[in-house]
């Protein structure tokens, strides 16, 4: 009996060795990967092995849902990005390079928004999946990019922010929730748009206000062209949505296009709101308005003035009242648009919305989804201001 007392405390022993190592090379649950079958927002089905671990961000302002999906730390799963976000947006990459300081060495590659990828750096960097943007659709089809990464088992997915931001924003937020393991929180920050949202379209809806004619100059001061602008989408949706009437929606036939300025003059605009940003990198010592996260609001004012004194606002009501706006370009690409929603209501509706504060409904969204704090900056109105 004490032979065999032994030797099962030997065994016993052996296995007290062997469990923990043999545990240790199994990973744990979380971490398991296991292919799933996704629809991307251009409705192609794809089979990723998630949880992604390895992710290659086809424009760098896709940190912006990243870091609301994983605000530990953001950059955990990303492998290489575009770098628009630290030429377009340096005030927000200062903010997350002083929160993360390894960003400094996060492979960047330069290209445009429906652009292609270098095929070869991306296979270098081995990701898991690969997003890219709705509009790139088209030029990677013509040069069958997805099939050629398809070939090494890196799955492409579409995503959208920027051509149709109401229809497609809350399914890449979820298409992205699922591929990360995050879809609880996906849906948390799904919730808190539509209450954002519905404090402006609740109130629309139910006092039915005369809507304001608007003229919405997109990229103000990113060129000396007049007058680009947005169709029934985009912007032009977040008009409506605030209770305004977008004046490149009756003539404008896609999201993006150009006003000439006769046809603004003959608008006659109660309100012009200005998108733009820090351009410095693009355009030095442009017009461009520096609106983003901690802008000197006496730097942006004086800048916005500029804009009242372009032909085509010659004569039109907004100029006679001063109705001249800007707002952070950035809220046409990116899931923060109850921002702009909200600001644009107040500007159109002050009356109806005393009691609104975006820049509260923006730090409430740092403080609860992303690891930056939030600093103001993101709008200016010469409402109120003297000439």
């Amino acid at each position: 009996m004490r032979r065999i007392c032994s030797a099962f405390q030997a065994v016993i022993a052996v296995l007290a060795l062997w469990v923990p190592a043999a545990l240790a090379e199994e990973p744990a649950a979380a971490d398991r990967q296991s292919p799933i079958t996704v629809t991307d927002i251009a409705g192609r089905e794809v089979t990723v092995n998630a949880p992604v671990k390895r992710i290659l961000l086809g424009e760098g302002r896709q940190l912006y849902l990243i870091a609301s999906l994983e605000p530990e730390d953001p950059l955990a799963r990303i492998v290489a990005w575009r770098n628009d976000l630290i030429e377009a947006d340096p005030a927000t990459y200062a903010q997350y390079l002083e929160a993360f300081p390894k960003l400094a060495k996060l492979p960047a590659f330069p290209g445009q928004e429906n652009g292609l990828l270098d095929i070869e750096s991306t296979i270098v960097q081995k990701p898991d999946v690969v997003l890219l943007n709705l509009e790139a659709m088209r030029a990677n089809e013509d040069v069958k990019y997805i099939e050629k990464l398809a070939e090494l088992n890196i799955p492409v997915l579409y995503i959208d922010f920027r051509h149709f931001p109401l229809k497609n924003t809350e399914p890449t937020i979820r298409l992205l929730g699922k591929i990360m393991g995050r879809e609880a929180r996906a849906e948390e920050i799904i919730d808190f748009r539509h209450q954002a949202m519905a404090r402006v379209t609740d109130v629309i809806d139910r006092v039915k206000p005369q809507r304001p004619q608007v003229f919405i100059e997109r990229i103000g001061g990113y060129a000396d062209d007049c007058c680009l602008s947005f169709g029934a989408e985009n912007f032009g949706k977040y008009v409506e949505l605030a209770g305004g009437h977008n004046i490149g929606s009756d003539i404008l036939p896609t999201t993006f296009g150009q006003l000439n300025p006769e046809q603004v003059i003959v608008a006659n605009p109660e309100h012009v709101v200005v998108t733009s940003a820090d351009w410095q990198a693009y355009v030095p010592g442009g017009h461009w308005i520096p609106l983003g996260p901690g802008a000197d609001p006496q730097e942006t004012h004086r800048k916005l003035e500029w804009f009242t004194t372009r032909d085509a606002y010659t004569g039109i009501a907004a100029r006679k009242t001063r109705a001249f706006h800007g707002i952070w370009h950035q809220f046409y690409n990116s899931p923060y648009e109850f921002f702009a929603v909200q600001q644009l209501a107040k500007w159109f509706h002050p009356d109806l919305f005393a009691d609104l504060d975006p820049d509260a409904t923006f730090a409430e969204y740092h403080r609860r989804f992303l690891p930056i704090p939030y600093k103001p900056g993101y709008a200016v109105s010469l409402v109120g201001s003297a000439d």
